[in-house]
């Protein structure tokens, strides 16, 4: 008989809809593509079981009330959770999202936590998890827009906004809204190796399974859009020609300004350098051929920008503290 994994699913008034929906497709899929053997069963848990009304304006139907998990509901309420997710839920405030802390939600978080395998948080269910002093000590990520409440809140976690997902013994951390599809499959490829969620991740047509070191967001992302045109057609240009001179002296000099007032402009719109800018430009670029190519560093280090193995190597250990050839053993997914 194959392994029985109950997955339990928090469900609360104004969650993240897909929060739920792409985990529970992901951990389906598992099932479908492994004829069973995978031996998901998904339960929704809210505070009352029956109907709860998400951010999309989508209900859901809860399979359990929270009273009923750890009992003798429906569905077999009362077996031993594998896997408890938590998703979110934010409050958008005039200076921006804010997650929201039900107390209700976080007791019985913390209660019920103990008796599961793992806990998973996906986005903003960080905070429940940190609320509920399931973090503590840990590093941890969210979703980038509230990466900064949850470090000012809970002083003794260490957030990093960066990373999709992260990892700390049987606590796993998801970053905002798609990457729970990311999250969930690396669960799944814990539990049924990386072929099976590479085969899910097929199905489900996403380009790749992304590995949890990998960015949130890519470095144009990362920076604020510029108020002024011609920066923002220089960042456009510098992404499409990182094998270009790229010195500020050349860019100073596609803008027609001086060097220092250029400088100047440049780190006022974006919020660095130009070198710093280019160089992480370039470090982005380089990843996603180590990730998914199998082309040798003399060609990476060529078509990223950078001209040479050694200046790769240097530039890697700068920016994440690794080397190309050890970057590439743990993130490649290309097959």
């Amino acid at each position: 008989m194959p392994r029985s994994r109950r997955i339990v699913i928090a469900v609360f008034p104004d969650v993240d809809l897909l929060d739920v929906t792409g985990p529970a497709e992901v951990f389906a899929l598992a099932n479908r593509e492994t004829g069973g053997r995978a031996g998901y069963d998904v339960q929704l848990a809210g505070p009352t079981g029956g109907a709860v009304t998400t951010s999309a304006g989508v209900r859901l139907l809860a399979d359990l009330s929270f009273a009923e998990v750890g009992g003798g509901g429906a569905r077999g309420g009362g077996g031993v959770i594998d896997t408890l997710l938590v998703p979110g839920a934010v409050d958008m405030l005039p200076e921006g999202p804010v997650a929201r802390i039900d107390q209700d939600v976080v007791a019985w978080v913390k209660e019920t936590a103990p008796g599961a395998r793992r806990v998973a948080s996906v986005c903003v269910g960080a905070h429940v998890l940190a609320a509920a002093g399931l973090l503590d000590g840990k590093r941890v990520t969210t979703h980038w827009s509230t990466a900064a409440q949850l470090a000012a809140e809970h002083p003794e976690v260490t957030v990093d906004a960066d990373p999709i997902f992260v990892r700390s013994g049987r606590v796993w951390t998801g970053a905002g809204i798609s990457a729970c599809m990311d999250l969930a499959l690396a669960l799944v490829a814990e539990d049924l190796g990386e072929e099976v969620a590479l085969t899910v991740a097929r199905q489900l047509v996403m380009y790749l399974k992304r590995q949890g070191g990998q960015s949130q967001f890519s470095v144009p992302l990362s920076r604020p859009p510029a108020s002024r045109r011609d920066i923002e057609e220089l960042r456009t240009y510098i992404a499409e020609h990182l094998d270009a001179d790229l010195s500020a002296g050349a860019l100073a000099g596609r803008m027609a300004l001086s060097e220092r007032h250029f400088a100047r402009v440049f780190r006022q719109e974006t919020g660095t350098g130009p070198a710093a800018y280019v160089e992480a430009v370039r470090v982005e670029a380089a990843r996603r051929l180590l990730e998914s190519t199998d082309e040798p560093l003399e060609r990476v280090a060529a078509a990223s920008g950078f001209g040479s193995v050694e200046t790769l190597h240097r530039a890697l250990r700068k920016q994440i503290d690794t080397t190309p050839a050890a970057y590439r053993r743990r993130f490649r997914t290309a097959t």
